[in-house]
């Protein structure tokens, strides 16, 4: 029977109600959130955390994710609404084919092509406001703090246009130039006593070895007893000059957190980069590392943090490393596993284009999340 004064007229159907519950707090910030319509009379659940966004595998998965997605996965063809076939492809068989038909037949670039060119713009951010200091450290030694320094160092260096610098800040006799054909034998030693001396970056380099990645290296001092006079004042003399040539400066530190230089290099670190060993022992260690820093007021940093683990120390398989990586997952910003590798594992001169090309797909993640979290000065 139809309502009075609607004759002729279908009633309208009634409108679902959709309830939310006003127990549950919503914080935004630049996050959409999106409440599906819903014929129930349950109330909706909302939770948005504004800084654990899923990647593309997790969404389609219905899985969530408890820290930020990399940069790296930003790529062209995810966020931008055109055909990547447009553009002719720049190498590979794609490119072969490309020409061969006159330009009739065009697949545009691979996915993998494009996630390596993805990865090369992140890498390759240009960088305003002055030098920025990358420190690597933990508590303790032979976990692979000099070989994730050389890796993050040769993976920025290959790819970006500006100067990029290793320094072995290690006070008790550091390893770092050992990792690279020596074409000097000067150290942080030498560049302090001679600073008056210094003023032109063609000055500077001839205290420092240039691999054949770009990447400059300033070796420490081979004299244990000149290693412990090494000091804070010394290291700034060093980090002044560094200041003046190179745009990023990666600082390989010593397992003394509580050394001068350490407290030098905090102060002036715009990043850290905590490096773990695969074992139990080493990940605790690498832990209370970020326990340090943060009750010694670098809470920033470590928000900030990559966290390395370097799955070619003892013990590693007798680990469940995703427990592990998790752990850190909830304390910095990502994670970087850096695999077993033959040529790593020698402790010798590094060849980055000979390691393994899931070692440089490590080191170039980390390079670009590195570069990710050099915020604008």
């Amino acid at each position: 029977m139809q309502p009075a004064g609607r004759t002729g007229r279908r009633a309208a159907p009634a409108k679902e109600k959709i309830t939310i519950d006003p127990q549950v707090a919503v914080s935004v910030s630049t996050t959409e959130i999106v409440i599906p319509v819903t014929t129930s009379e349950t109330p909706i659940q909302v939770s948005v955390d504004s800084q654990a966004m899923p990647t593309r595998r997790e969404r389609k998965s219905g899985e969530t994710l408890s820290h930020p997605e990399p940069v790296t996965l930003l790529t062209p063809d995810r966020v931008l609404d055109i055909d990547p076939r447009k553009d002719a492809p720049s190498e590979g068989l794609n490119r072969a084919l490309y020409k061969a038909t006159f330009g009739l037949v065009n697949r545009g670039d691979s996915a993998s092509v494009r996630h390596r060119k993805a990865i090369d713009m992140s890498i390759g951010r240009r960088l305003g406001g002055g030098p920025r200091f990358v420190a690597i450290l933990t508590r303790k030694g032979g976990v692979g703090k000099t070989t994730v320094s050389t890796l993050l160092g040769m993976a920025l260096a290959r790819t970006r246009d500006d100067r990029v610098i290793a320094i072995d800040a290690n006070p008790d006799r550091g390893t770092l130039a050992e990792r690279f054909i020596r074409g000097s034998q000067f150290t942080v030693r030498d560049v302090v006593n001679k600073a008056a001396t210094i003023g032109t970056f063609t000055d500077f380099s001839n205290f420092v070895t240039r691999d054949k990645s770009r990447l400059d290296v300033l070796a420490s001092d081979t004299d244990p007893l000149l290693s412990e006079a090494f000091d804070e004042n010394d290291f700034n003399v060093v980090a002044d000059m560094v200041s003046r040539y190179y745009s990023i400066a990666l600082v390989d530190c010593g397992t003394g957190i509580v050394h001068s230089v350490m407290r030098a290099t905090l102060q002036r670190a715009d990043a850290v980069v905590i490096v773990s060993g695969g074992s139990f022992d080493e990940s605790r260690l690498a832990a209370e590392t970020l326990t340090w820093l943060d009750a010694n007021g670098y809470g920033d940093l470590v928000r900030n943090a990559i966290v390395t683990i370097n799955t070619a120390t003892q013990g590693t398989n007798m680990v469940k490393l995703d427990e592990i990586e998790s752990h850190f997952k909830s304390r910095v910003r990502d994670v970087v596993r850096i695999p077993y590798d033959p040529l790593l594992a020698a402790g010798s001169i590094v060849d980055f284009d000979r390691l393994k090309p899931v070692t440089q797909e490590a080191a170039r993640i980390l390079a670009a999340l590195v570069v990710d979290g050099l915020r604008e000065k």
